[in-house]
């Protein structure tokens, strides 16, 4: 995914939340500025490989779940996704996180040399400066939903969840799993609710250009295919 291609999405989304794009861009400058470039090719070994794409969703906590995460060639974690994973005994390979939940489990992680994809958006400037710099540069890969800018990369994707599955296409995967998902969670606010429904919606977006059929998105396909493209085109 480059951002020629993501951007009418990403324009999509601003105007369904009313986000500031001016925002979006200066914490992406604070970002660049506290981060160091890394390379994809740390990934490699991800390519053509089983990624398991972790979700926070309490379900994850389920042993089939973690079952799922653990027989993957390969873990991404999505925010507090790492937390329940590790506790099980599964290692997480990379967490892709804006910082909002655990930012001390990214810490940790950076220290002992598991990457870590840290978000930069308007809403989390204050962690994005508090967090950064305490997170080791050489492994953490700073992420942004606007243009790229120097060591700031745009992969693609909106939240923790899809952002780590368009990461894991970017460099290569091969099947993508998704435990610990549910876009039904009747405990989530009103404005995470309308999130998941854009996670569907890009991983949607995401399964056609793989050529791929996400499981997690049984009985949905059709609704949100029609829905992403509704967004598009208004």
């Amino acid at each position: 995914m480059n951002f020629e291609t993501f951007e009418p999405v990403y324009g999509a989304i601003l105007a369904d939340f009313g986000f500031d794009r001016d925002a979006d861009e200066h914490a992406r400058d604070v970002a660049a500025e506290l981060s160091t470039p890394f390379d994809l090719s740390r990934f490699d070994d991800w390519n053509d490989r089983t990624v398991a794409v972790a979700g926070g969703a309490p379900c994850l906590h389920e042993e089939a779940e973690i079952h799922v995460a653990r027989e993957a060639d390969v873990v991404v974690a999505a925010s507090t996704a790492a937390d329940v994973l590790l506790d099980a005994g599964v290692d997480v390979d990379c967490l892709v996180t804006d910082l909002d939940k655990n930012p001390e489990t990214a810490v940790e992680l950076t220290a002992h040399g598991v990457p870590v994809a840290a978000h930069a958006h308007g809403d989390n400037l204050p962690a994005v400066r508090e967090w950064l710099p305490r997170f080791d540069a050489d492994h953490t890969l700073t992420t942004t939903q606007a243009a790229p800018v120097g060591p700031v990369r745009n992969l693609g994707g909106f939240t923790d969840g899809d952002r780590a599955a368009f990461l894991a296409d970017h460099v290569g995967a091969g099947r993508l799993t998704f435990p610990g998902w549910n876009f039904d969670d009747p405990d989530v606010g009103p404005v995470k609710a309308r999130k998941l429904d854009w996670a569907a919606r890009l991983l949607g977006w995401l399964e056609r250009r793989r050529g791929e059929r996400f499981a997690v998105l049984d009985g949905r396909r059709n609704r949100v295919r029609k829905e992403f493209e509704a967004l598009l085109v208004e």
